[in-house]
C-alpha cells in the first residue's frame, strides 16, 4: 500500500515538473504572450468561481449573503482581469521590482554592518546587493525579460525537482528491495 502510494505520487510531482518545464520554456520564448495567456486563464477562472458561487446562492435553501458578496467580487476581479492584462502585469510587474529593489537596499546595509565589524563577507555582500538592485530596475524596465528570468527560474526549479525525484525513487527502490 505504502508501495503503491510513493511511486503514485512521485509520478505525479514528475508530471508536474514536466508542466513547469514546459510553462518555463514558453515565457522564455514568447514572454508577452504567456502574461496575456496567464491573464486571460485567471480571468476566467475568477468567472467561473463568481459564477458557480452565484448557482450556491441561488440553489440554497438558505439565502447566505456572503455567497452574493463572495460571487460579484469574483466576477469582478475575473472581467478587471480580463480586460486589464497590462494594467494587471504592470502592477506586478512594478510589485515585484520595488521588492527586489528593497531586499537589494537591505542586503546592502547589511554589507555595510559587517564592513564595521571587519566580516571578510562584507564585499560578497555588497556585489551580490548591487546586482539585485540592478535586477529590479530590469524587472521594472522590461517585461519581457523579467518574465523570461522567471521562466528560466522555473526551468531551473523543474529540472532540479525532476533530479530530486529520480534520486528518492531511486532510493526508495532501494528501501523497499532491502
Amino acid at each position: 500500500m505504502f508501495e503503491k502510494f510513493l511511486k503514485r505520487s512521485n509520478w505525479t510531482d514528475i508530471v508536474i515538473s514536466i508542466v513547469f518545464v514546459l510553462l518555463g520554456i514558453l515565457l522564455v520564448a514568447k514572454p508577452q504572450e504567456m502574461a496575456a495567456a496567464v491573464a486571460i486563464l485567471l480571468g476566467a477562472v475568477f468567472i467561473i468561481i463568481g459564477f458557480l458561487k452565484l448557482v450556491d446562492y441561488f440553489t440554497s435553501k438558505d439565502k447566505e449573503d456572503y455567497l452574493l458578496t463572495i460571487a460579484l467580487i469574483s466576477v469582478v476581479i475575473g472581467v478587471i482581469v480580463l480586460f486589464c492584462t497590462d494594467l494587471i502585469t504592470s502592477v506586478f510587474r512594478i510589485i515585484v521590482g520595488v521588492w527586489i529593489i528593497a531586499c537589494g537596499i537591505r542586503d546592502f546595509q547589511t554589507a555595510l554592518v559587517w564592513k564595521q565589524i571587519k566580516s571578510g563577507l562584507w564585499t560578497v555582500t555588497v556585489i551580490c546587493s548591487l546586482l539585485m538592485i540592478i535586477a529590479g530596475i530590469v524587472v521594472l524596465v522590461s517585461t519581457s525579460l523579467a518574465l523570461q528570468i522567471v521562466g528560466t527560474l522555473i526551468i531551473s526549479y523543474a529540472v532540479l525537482d525532476l533530479i530530486a525525484r529520480g534520486i528518492f525513487i531511486k532510493k526508495v527502490k532501494n528501501y523497499l528491495d532491502d
